[in-house]
Protein backbone atom coordinates (compact mmCIF):
# COMPACT_ATOMS: atom_id res chain seq x y z
CA UNK A 1 0.00 0.00 0.00
CA UNK A 2 1.44 3.29 -1.12
CA UNK A 3 1.85 5.83 2.02
CA UNK A 4 1.55 8.82 -0.63
CA UNK A 5 -2.45 7.44 -1.26
CA UNK A 6 -5.22 9.73 0.43
CA UNK A 7 -6.96 7.91 3.99
CA UNK A 8 -10.27 8.39 6.05
CA UNK A 9 -11.92 6.47 8.08
CA UNK A 10 -13.13 5.23 11.60
CA UNK A 11 -12.64 2.73 14.16
CA UNK A 12 -13.97 0.59 17.03
CA UNK A 13 -13.78 -2.54 18.72
CA UNK A 14 -15.42 -5.73 19.52
CA UNK A 15 -14.85 -8.71 21.14
CA UNK A 16 -14.20 -11.79 19.56
CA UNK A 17 -16.98 -13.51 20.76
CA UNK A 18 -20.70 -13.02 19.38
CA UNK A 19 -20.71 -9.31 19.75
CA UNK A 20 -21.35 -6.83 17.49
CA UNK A 21 -19.72 -3.04 16.75
CA UNK A 22 -20.56 0.03 14.41
CA UNK A 23 -19.22 3.57 13.87
CA UNK A 24 -20.85 6.06 11.62
CA UNK A 25 -19.38 9.65 9.84
CA UNK A 26 -22.03 11.22 8.26
CA UNK A 27 -22.24 14.91 6.62
CA UNK A 28 -18.44 15.02 6.33
CA UNK A 29 -16.19 18.69 5.65
CA UNK A 30 -15.57 19.74 2.05
CA UNK A 31 -12.46 17.81 1.03
CA UNK A 32 -14.11 14.70 1.94
CA UNK A 33 -17.51 15.00 0.36
CA UNK A 34 -15.55 16.41 -2.82
CA UNK A 35 -15.23 12.53 -3.75
CA UNK A 36 -18.73 10.82 -2.51
CA UNK A 37 -16.85 7.50 -3.43
CA UNK A 38 -13.94 7.15 -1.20
CA UNK A 39 -16.04 9.41 1.84
CA UNK A 40 -16.72 6.52 4.38
CA UNK A 41 -20.21 6.87 6.20
CA UNK A 42 -20.55 3.63 8.23
CA UNK A 43 -18.06 0.55 9.64
CA UNK A 44 -20.23 -2.13 11.11
CA UNK A 45 -18.89 -5.50 12.10
CA UNK A 46 -20.24 -8.49 14.48
CA UNK A 47 -19.62 -12.45 14.79
CA UNK A 48 -22.22 -15.45 13.68
CA UNK A 49 -24.01 -16.89 16.02
CA UNK A 50 -22.00 -19.56 16.21
CA UNK A 51 -18.86 -17.52 16.59
CA UNK A 52 -17.08 -18.95 13.12
CA UNK A 53 -17.72 -16.02 10.91
CA UNK A 54 -17.11 -12.05 10.94
CA UNK A 55 -19.49 -10.08 9.31
CA UNK A 56 -17.98 -6.56 8.08
CA UNK A 57 -20.10 -3.65 6.16
CA UNK A 58 -17.69 -0.77 4.91
CA UNK A 59 -20.17 1.82 3.83
CA UNK A 60 -19.28 4.95 1.55
CA UNK A 61 -20.75 7.48 -1.10
CA UNK A 62 -23.38 9.53 1.30
CA UNK A 63 -26.91 10.04 -0.77
CA UNK A 64 -25.89 7.05 -3.44
CA UNK A 65 -28.24 7.16 -6.49
CA UNK A 66 -28.61 4.15 -8.72
CA UNK A 67 -26.12 5.39 -11.07
CA UNK A 68 -23.49 5.96 -8.51
CA UNK A 69 -20.09 4.03 -8.46
CA UNK A 70 -17.11 2.82 -6.60
CA UNK A 71 -13.65 4.38 -7.74
CA UNK A 72 -11.62 2.58 -9.86
CA UNK A 73 -9.14 4.53 -8.50
CA UNK A 74 -9.87 4.11 -4.63
CA UNK A 75 -8.63 1.53 -2.53
CA UNK A 76 -11.15 0.08 0.07
CA UNK A 77 -9.92 -1.01 3.06
CA UNK A 78 -10.90 -2.92 6.18
CA UNK A 79 -8.30 -3.11 8.86
CA UNK A 80 -8.28 -6.28 11.69
CA UNK A 81 -6.09 -6.82 14.23
CA UNK A 82 -6.98 -9.05 17.06
CA UNK A 83 -5.14 -8.69 20.42
CA UNK A 84 -5.65 -10.30 24.10
CA UNK A 85 -7.05 -6.94 25.91
CA UNK A 86 -7.46 -3.46 25.57
CA UNK A 87 -4.10 -2.49 27.19
CA UNK A 88 -1.25 -5.07 26.89
CA UNK A 89 2.42 -4.46 27.05
CA UNK A 90 5.00 -3.70 24.06
CA UNK A 91 6.03 -6.15 22.09
CA UNK A 92 2.92 -8.71 22.93
CA UNK A 93 2.06 -10.77 19.92
CA UNK A 94 -0.68 -9.47 17.88
CA UNK A 95 -2.85 -10.66 14.99
CA UNK A 96 -3.59 -8.34 11.68
CA UNK A 97 -5.28 -8.44 8.50
CA UNK A 98 -6.73 -5.85 6.10
CA UNK A 99 -8.82 -6.75 4.07
CA UNK A 100 -8.47 -4.97 0.68
CA UNK A 101 -11.01 -4.19 -2.14
CA UNK A 102 -10.68 -2.56 -5.25
CA UNK A 103 -12.80 -2.14 -8.57
CA UNK A 104 -12.40 -1.66 -12.07
CA UNK A 105 -14.50 0.78 -14.91
CA UNK A 106 -16.92 -1.94 -14.78
CA UNK A 107 -17.62 -2.26 -11.18
CA UNK A 108 -16.26 -5.66 -11.09
CA UNK A 109 -14.59 -6.00 -7.49
CA UNK A 110 -11.32 -7.49 -6.51
CA UNK A 111 -10.90 -8.76 -2.79
CA UNK A 112 -8.01 -10.01 -0.71
CA UNK A 113 -8.05 -11.32 2.96
CA UNK A 114 -4.10 -12.49 3.57
CA UNK A 115 -3.94 -15.33 0.70
CA UNK A 116 -7.97 -15.57 0.33
CA UNK A 117 -8.85 -13.60 -2.64
CA UNK A 118 -12.09 -13.31 -5.02
CA UNK A 119 -12.94 -11.32 -8.25
CA UNK A 120 -15.81 -10.35 -10.15
CA UNK A 121 -19.14 -8.92 -10.26
CA UNK A 122 -20.21 -8.94 -6.46
CA UNK A 123 -23.45 -6.99 -7.42
CA UNK A 124 -26.15 -9.89 -7.31
CA UNK A 125 -27.37 -10.78 -3.05
CA UNK A 126 -25.36 -13.94 -2.62
CA UNK A 127 -22.26 -11.84 -3.35
CA UNK A 128 -19.06 -13.89 -4.53
CA UNK A 129 -17.42 -16.50 -2.45
CA UNK A 130 -13.24 -17.43 -2.58
CA UNK A 131 -12.62 -21.13 -3.41
CA UNK A 132 -12.36 -22.11 0.39
CA UNK A 133 -15.24 -20.21 0.81
CA UNK A 134 -13.44 -18.52 3.93
CA UNK A 135 -13.88 -14.98 2.28
CA UNK A 136 -17.27 -14.15 0.97
CA UNK A 137 -18.24 -10.05 -0.45
CA UNK A 138 -20.93 -8.37 -1.84
CA UNK A 139 -21.10 -4.87 -3.09
CA UNK A 140 -23.69 -2.72 -3.92
CA UNK A 141 -26.30 -0.18 -3.20
CA UNK A 142 -28.04 -0.12 -0.21
CA UNK A 143 -30.05 1.86 2.19
CA UNK A 144 -29.01 3.98 4.78
CA UNK A 145 -28.76 2.18 7.79
CA UNK A 146 -28.02 5.10 10.04
CA UNK A 147 -30.20 7.08 11.77
CA UNK A 148 -29.69 10.45 12.80
CA UNK A 149 -32.36 13.12 13.93
CA UNK A 150 -30.73 16.32 13.07
CA UNK A 151 -33.05 18.86 13.90
CA UNK A 152 -32.91 17.76 17.36
CA UNK A 153 -29.43 17.87 17.16
CA UNK A 154 -29.38 21.28 15.51
CA UNK A 155 -31.83 22.25 18.55
CA UNK A 156 -29.51 20.89 21.16
CA UNK A 157 -26.66 22.64 19.72
CA UNK A 158 -28.39 26.03 19.55
CA UNK A 159 -29.19 25.84 22.80
CA UNK A 160 -25.50 24.75 24.34
CA UNK A 161 -24.76 27.71 22.64
CA UNK A 162 -27.22 30.20 23.77
CA UNK A 163 -25.70 28.95 26.97
CA UNK A 164 -22.27 29.34 26.45
CA UNK A 165 -21.93 33.14 27.31
CA UNK A 166 -23.29 32.38 31.30
CA UNK A 167 -21.29 29.47 31.51
CA UNK A 168 -18.07 31.36 30.83
CA UNK A 169 -19.25 34.44 32.98
CA UNK A 170 -19.77 31.88 36.00
CA UNK A 171 -16.93 29.42 35.01
CA UNK A 172 -19.32 26.44 34.99
CA UNK A 173 -16.48 24.19 33.71
CA UNK A 174 -15.27 20.53 35.24
CA UNK A 175 -11.29 19.85 36.14
CA UNK A 176 -11.22 18.44 32.38
CA UNK A 177 -13.10 21.86 30.48
CA UNK A 178 -16.35 20.30 30.46
CA UNK A 179 -19.24 22.67 31.03
CA UNK A 180 -21.19 21.79 34.67
CA UNK A 181 -24.59 21.77 33.87
CA UNK A 182 -27.14 21.21 36.56
CA UNK A 183 -29.21 17.51 36.46
CA UNK A 184 -32.38 19.77 35.13
CA UNK A 185 -30.30 20.89 32.41
CA UNK A 186 -28.64 18.58 31.45
CA UNK A 187 -32.04 16.11 31.30
CA UNK A 188 -33.48 19.02 28.60
CA UNK A 189 -30.72 18.43 26.51
CA UNK A 190 -30.83 14.87 26.27
CA UNK A 191 -34.42 14.89 25.74
CA UNK A 192 -34.20 17.40 23.08
CA UNK A 193 -31.81 15.01 21.29
CA UNK A 194 -34.19 12.11 21.64
CA UNK A 195 -36.79 14.59 20.13
CA UNK A 196 -38.13 17.03 17.45
CA UNK A 197 -36.63 20.62 17.04
CA UNK A 198 -40.74 21.62 18.18
CA UNK A 199 -41.24 18.55 19.97
CA UNK A 200 -42.66 14.99 19.10
CA UNK A 201 -41.07 11.93 17.22
CA UNK A 202 -37.37 12.43 16.47
CA UNK A 203 -36.90 12.85 12.79
CA UNK A 204 -34.59 10.08 10.67
CA UNK A 205 -32.37 12.34 8.52
CA UNK A 206 -31.46 9.83 6.63
CA UNK A 207 -34.25 8.20 5.96
CA UNK A 208 -35.26 7.35 2.01
CA UNK A 209 -31.17 7.77 1.54
CA UNK A 210 -28.64 5.18 0.09
CA UNK A 211 -25.02 4.56 0.33
CA UNK A 212 -22.51 1.69 -1.65
CA UNK A 213 -21.97 -1.01 0.77
CA UNK A 214 -19.03 -3.47 0.31
CA UNK A 215 -20.33 -6.44 3.29
CA UNK A 216 -17.48 -9.08 3.88
CA UNK A 217 -17.74 -12.75 5.48
CA UNK A 218 -14.64 -13.63 6.66
CA UNK A 219 -13.87 -16.31 8.78
CA UNK A 220 -12.72 -15.64 12.33
CA UNK A 221 -9.65 -18.21 11.91
CA UNK A 222 -8.53 -15.81 9.24
CA UNK A 223 -8.81 -12.71 11.62
CA UNK A 224 -7.35 -14.35 15.01
CA UNK A 225 -4.76 -16.51 14.57
CA UNK A 226 -3.46 -16.17 18.02
CA UNK A 227 -6.71 -16.70 19.72
CA UNK A 228 -7.36 -13.54 21.13
CA UNK A 229 -10.27 -12.42 22.69
CA UNK A 230 -10.75 -8.96 21.16
CA UNK A 231 -10.98 -7.42 17.92
CA UNK A 232 -10.06 -4.09 16.52
CA UNK A 233 -11.35 -2.89 13.71
CA UNK A 234 -11.16 0.04 11.15
CA UNK A 235 -11.94 1.22 7.90
CA UNK A 236 -10.25 3.78 5.03
CA UNK A 237 -10.18 5.03 1.72
CA UNK A 238 -7.05 5.23 -0.59
CA UNK A 239 -7.01 7.42 -3.07
CA UNK A 240 -4.37 8.45 -5.58
CA UNK A 241 -2.92 11.43 -5.48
Amino acid sequence: MKSSWLLAGGAFALLATSQSARAADHLDGPAASADPSADVTDLFAWTDADGTHVNLVLNVFPAATTSSKFSNNVQYVIHTQSRAAFAIPAGTPRSTLDIICTFNAAQAISCWAGSEYVTGDASASAGITSSSRKLKVFAGLRDDPFFFNLDGFKATAAAVRGAKASLVANNKFDAAGCPALDPGTATTLVNQLKTASGGGPPQDHFNGLNVLSIVVQVDKSLLNSGNNTLLSVWASTHRAP
